[in-house]
């Protein structure tokens, strides 16, 4: 096995390393578009580790954040226009819509319509972006489901009357008195004990006796005294008795157990059914009623009501005809609320060059320092490489030399001469035999022999003198052997050291990992499992350097002994044919050559 037989063995080694990594190239095929070239996760955990919710949610509208620290708005339109969200079967796209974009603040508010969302469950979403030439995605009135009647946003300019999200175009006849451009979620409602906004009696506003209705809302007081009415029909009124929320129905009052704090944003929820109603504060509840809701009809009166003023900011009002259950107004309270674990957008995103697979994800979450033991254990293989090849090129030419040699000096049978002196061997030959260590053994025992024979003449060679040609002869077989094993070791530090340099980047990686989750406090599996596969790169990287070293060294310490055994048995041979030619009398070199 030749030169070409360590190519064929390296190229088996690289084959197999690319079969290792071939299931993150057959996941490409899960790219949602190829025109969009980057994709971001968005995790919706609602487990115990994320938003500890339970039962089934439904189709629900949640909110997804962006900034600096989870998006790369240089890679988008400056409107966002190029944002798709798809779902986790990577082929269906969800409504979506953006409320805020602001690129140059790196900020964008995104409201996704997630279907069958259950607690218990995660799932994963994905948000792609990068296509300079895609047309506005956003859908909002798509966004909502058929049961949701009227959402608010508030984020009109100054002046302009709410509008209605839905396609029910329930809008506000008025505009908000003040606007507040950082609210909860982006622009909020300022209401400064006047001002309320009167929402239109419409058709699909109508509320018969007994039927089922879920209002929300995001409420920041400022001056918490007295009554103060945030959602009001009919006999139906929500609101704050000073700073404690409340739900009147009629002449029925259920109220939560403790006040809200001026100046801080609360969640406040109302769900009835055929049963009774019940009052959510931050997504809990805080109190119910029995009985069911009478008919609601007339205007709906937002911010205030006449006797009940409101001072302070409204935000994200959604009204439903239907009972939204627990679980969801929990998932909407913890996805819009400040203390958000139920929605999480990966820091990194994937390039769909990169195939988008588990493979080329782990290599983006590799840190600097990993980096560094990967570079090192990669420029370990690229030496043990390098000197796999040029030492195999030496020991095959080596065989050859040695065989052209061999093919001449059993032609020679009893009568050594140098081989230059021999008929018929031309300059081309002669620098092949150069190259053989047989040749140069042979060499320095034909020039040992000539050296006596100045000295002795054609007497037969003493015991001592056979000796010391032996000693001048094995002294070039330690030379051969030496520049045979020279660069050897390299590849024995690639075998031993290249697993060690390896794991030390592993623990060094999965340390800092257990150090971040630590210091973020923020103990879940989506924030360690990544940094635990990345850390493992750097074994991966040691194995891959140990393991061609390997393979080489043994190929090449197989030739080099096979080698130094016809050097050997060379040295017994050639010894024993010169004393013989000397005991007989044979001509000398000189003598020969003349003949």
């Amino acid at each position: 096995m030749g030169v070409r037989a360590v190519f064929r063995l390296i190229l088996t080694w690289l084959i197999a390393m690319f079969a290792i990594s071939a299931p993150a190239y057959a996941q490409s095929s899960g790219w949602w578009n190829k025109d969009w070239p980057y994709r971001r996760a968005v995790t919706v955990d609602a487990t115990p580790t994320g938003g500890n919710l339970s039962g089934a949610i439904g189709r629900t509208v949640l909110l997804v954040r962006l900034h600096d620290g989870n998006f790369t708005f240089s890679d988008a339109l400056d409107n966002g226009a190029d944002l798709r969200v798809v779902d986790t079967d990577g082929k269906t796209p969800l409504p979506f819509h953006i409320e805020r974009y602001d690129a140059s603040n790196n900020l964008a508010m995104l409201w996704v319509s997630v279907p069958n969302l259950s607690g218990g469950e995660k799932r994963q979403l994905w948000i792609y972006f990068g296509n300079k030439n895609a047309p506005a995605g956003s859908n909002v009135a798509g966004t909502y489901d058929s049961d949701t009647v009227a959402a608010y946003h508030f984020s009109e300019t100054a002046g302009k009357a709410v509008a209605d999200l839905t396609a029910n175009r329930n809008n506000a006849q008025n505009a908000a008195p003040a606007s507040d451009e950082n609210g909860i979620i982006a622009r909020a409602a300022r209401f400064q004990g006047q001002g309320e906004l009167i929402v239109p009696d419409s058709p699909s506003l109508a509320m018969a006796a007994g039927a089922p209705v879920t209002i929300e809302a995001w409420v920041k007081p400022e001056q918490p005294n007295g009554e103060q009415a945030v959602f009001a029909r009919g006999s139906l009124i929500l609101g704050l008795s000073n700073g404690t929320p409340f739900a009147l129905v009629g002449e029925q009052r259920v109220q939560a157990g403790a006040a809200l704090k001026a100046g801080e944003w609360a969640h406040l929820g109302f769900v009835a059914d055929a049963e009774g109603y019940r009052l959510y504060v931050n997504g809990v509840e805080a109190g119910k009623g029995a009985g069911p809701l009478p008919a609601l009809a007339g205007p709906i009166s937002l911010g205030g009501a006449p006797g009940r003023p409101f001072s302070g900011e409204l935000d994200e009002v959604r009204l439903s005809k239907v009972a939204r259950p627990a679980a969801m107004i929990l998932a909407n309270a913890q996805a819009e609320g400040p203390n958000n674990k139920l929605v999480a957008v990966a820091d990194k995103a994937e390039r769909q060059s990169a195939g988008g697979g588990t493979f080329f994800f782990v290599l983006g979450k590799i840190e600097a320092i990993d980096i560094g033991i990967i570079t090192l254990c990669m420029g370990i293989l690229v030496i043990a490489i390098a000197v796999i090849v040029s030492k195999a090129r030496y020991v095959g030419r080596a065989v050859r030399a040695n065989r052209v040699f061999m093919k001449r000096f059993r032609s020679l049978h009893e009568h050594l001469v140098p081989m230059k002196d021999v008929n018929g061997v031309g300059a081309g030959e002669l620098a092949v035999i150069e190259q053989a260590p047989l040749g140069r053994l042979y060499e320095t025992g034909i020039e040992e022999l000539e050296v006596r024979r100045q000295v002795r003449g054609t007497r037969p060679l003493s015991g001592e003198s056979v000796e010391a040609m032996r000693a001048a002869v094995d002294a070039v077989v330690v030379e051969e052997n030496q520049k045979l094993d020279s660069w050897l070791v390299l590849l024995t530090i690639a075998i031993s050291g290249g697993p060690f340099i390896g794991l030390l980047g592993t623990v060094l990686g999965v340390m800092n990992t257990f150090g971040g989750v630590a210091m973020s406090g923020d103990v879940n599996v989506t924030a360690i499992a990544p940094g635990m596969a990345a850390a493992l790169m750097a074994t991966i990287a040691g194995l891959a350097c140990a393991i061609p070293a390997l393979f080489g060294y043994n190929y090449l310490n197989s030739r080099i002994s096979a080698l130094s055994d016809e050097m050997r048995v060379f040295v017994d041979r050639l010894i024993t044919r010169l004393a013989e030619m000397q005991t007989e009398g044979s001509p000398t070199p000189a003598l020969q050559t003349a003949e």
